[in-house]
């Protein structure tokens, strides 16, 4: 059981770890021992977390989430399995908490009068230059 925050933890049955070989350095062992983690969190099916945060967890998981509502972390870090396993649980844990914090809504502002007439005065001399640049007539 992985506890997020006092009231959000994640239960067994909604976890499944699949162990591969791992690729990178290893030595001997690169060949035998499966020790890369992928962890599936079965985050659509989780009655722990809310909707709105299962939302914003699909935005911030990207194409870790799957169609059927899977978030699939994979750990190569280190040559340890149980290293593995820990820093994929943790990798979880911390997008789950991001996932936790709601959004600022935006206010929207409106320019000020003294930025739109700078805006406009810079406009006018970038005109002003680049008209200058046109063709020279020598008219004697």
């Amino acid at each position: 059981m992985i506890r997020i925050t006092d009231t959000i933890t994640i239960e067994p049955w909604e976890l499944t770890e699949n162990f591969t070989r791992a690729q990178g350095p290893g030595g001997q062992n690169v060949n035998k021992v499966s020790t890369a983690v992928e962890l599936r969190f079965e985050a659509a099916r989780s009655p722990n977390l809310p909707a709105p945060v299962k939302t914003r967890l699909k935005r911030l998981a990207g194409r870790r989430w799957t169609k059927d509502g899977a978030l699939i972390i994979s750990v190569q870090d280190t040559r340890s399995q149980a290293r593995n396993r820990e820093i994929a649980e943790q990798r979880l844990a911390d997008l789950i908490r991001k996932a936790l914090e709601t959004p600022k809504r935006r206010i929207a502002t409106r320019p000020t009068l003294g930025s739109k007439k700078r805006r406009i005065a810079a406009k006018k001399q970038r005109g002003e230059v680049k008209s200058l640049r046109g063709k020279v007539s020598y008219d004697d």
